[in-house]
């Protein structure tokens, strides 16, 4: 694994790879644009604002001339929200957007956009023509107050989910019509976390119930749901469990702590991961009942890139991270942690899932096992995020005030034991 050098963007937040139209995101001290999005192919980007966007041209990938910023039409002196757009156009607006980037999905072709709005107490969803930005469709949604939107990959299915009071999915076709609504059960917290599988067949759905349901693409009705419990008492089921190495002692020498004159920063705390037996008991957290926003239900859900695996994480078990074997149905893979679990992405060419707890080390998984990698470096890099490259060869790794690159060394992408794929070395100093 080669590491480039460390880059301090202003009160950087969030990236993503903008080739795949899913956007990136980061935030400045200077500007208050709180969200970019790109469309990708297309050269046209968005910027979601709660100020005047900043003058300056910002770049797409594949802009072929430059653009210009168009502010949303909205009662003059008015504070809500505006949404920016650059593209080849003299004019261009979008109105009365709601919460990006849960408001904003594009199709993963980036030929539509679909923008959810509220207006006059109803929620709306447009579904734009990216190329030249006209209005394709416009329809109502049946949400009390809708709380996200996601296109299916294959871009012919859109799922809109409501509020977290009320326990709704609308399946909703590309011309408007409303192919089906689903809903678990009432009156009790609804959905957390939505995604779809890669083959566009499988919605899974994560709920405060603390259980992902799965939904077919033919029917759209539940074909299955995935229990977290506590404690796992199936020997099929593999736990992986994070351990900090204790190197023995050589014999006939004590190790004391060195003097303060030579002690400088502690070295950071090897790991590595012990298979544990069964039954094993997962740490919980008690949420508390006082606060808003519980530690409650999936929090985070994804599919692996050929659609075989799904990770979650219940936001109750925080240090742990579920991995269900799509084909049989069935729970896989627990890897447990020594800390909460921050953020996790598939590599999307293989199943490799990467992990991070918002220390100074990334976690890897495949099929084939996992392994702990320590950032290397001065300092503490705390990796709060993360996020791969296309082509599956990088990592993206972000701390509060930086980001790192990593570089996966490889000779070929077969399937082979992590230790061999991944070794260390600093390309820049």
């Amino acid at each position: 694994m080669g590491w480039g050098q460390r880059v301090a963007p202003r009160r950087s937040r969030r990236i993503r790879n903008a080739e795949r139209g899913q956007g990136a995101a980061m935030t400045s001290a200077r500007s208050a644009c709180s969200v970019t999005l790109w469309a990708s192919p297309g050269p046209a980007s968005l910027v979601f604002s709660q100020t005047p966007c900043p003058s300056g041209i910002w770049g797409a990938p594949g802009a072929a001339r430059p653009g210009c910023w168009t502010e949303t039409a909205g009662p003059v002196g008015s504070r809500s929200p505006r949404l920016w757009l650059r593209a080849p156009l003299p004019e261009s607006s979008l109105q009365a957007p709601l919460l990006a980037p849960a408001g904003i999905a594009f199709t993963q072709d980036g030929r539509y956009m679909a923008l959810a709005e509220r207006r006059d107490c109803q929620d709306r969803v447009s579904v734009f023509v990216c190329s030249d930005w006209q209005l394709l469709r416009h329809f109502d949604t049946e949400t009390q107050d809708l709380a996200g939107i996601e296109w299916a990959p294959n871009g012919c299915v859109l799922a809109v989910w409501d509020t977290c009071l009320e326990y709704k999915v609308l399946l909703y076709s590309l011309d408007g019509r409303l192919l089906s609504a689903y809903c678990a059960y009432e009156w009790s917290l609804g959905i957390k976390s939505v995604a779809w599988s890669p083959s566009s067949q499988f919605l899974a759905v994560g709920s405060y119930d603390g259980k992902v349901r799965i939904l077919n693409h033919v029917t759209w009705k539940m074909l299955t749901e995935f229990g977290h419990p506590a404690t796992i008492n199936t020997p099929k089921i593999v736990v992986y469990k994070e351990a900090e190495k204790n190197p023995r002692p050589a014999l006939g020498r004590l190790a004391f702590p060195p003097p303060r004159a030579a002690a400088g920063a502690a070295p950071p705390t090897e790991t590595k991961y012990e298979i544990a037996p069964v039954p094993v008991s997962l740490q919980t957290l008690k949420p508390a009942a006082d606060r808003a926003n519980p530690k409650i239900g999936i929090g985070a859900l994804a599919f692996s890139p050929d659609s075989y695996f799904l990770a979650t994480r219940n936001d109750s078990v925080p240090n742990a991270v579920w991995i269900w074997d799509v084909q049989k149905l069935r729970l896989f893979v627990v890897l447990e942690q020594l800390s909460p679990v921050r953020s996790f992405q598939w590599d999307p060419q293989q199943p490799r899932l990467a992990i991070c707890t918002g220390g100074g080390r990334v976690y890897l998984w495949s099929p084939a096992g996992c392994v702990s990698v320590q950032v290397p470096g001065e300092g503490d890099f705390q990796v709060l995020s993360l996020c791969w490259h296309t082509s599956g060869d990088s990592l993206a790794l972000l701390s509060k005030e930086h980001f790192c690159l990593c570089f996966l060394e490889t000779k070929d992408r077969v399937a082979q034991p992590l230790d061999a794929q991944v070794t260390m070395r600093r390309t820049c100093e």
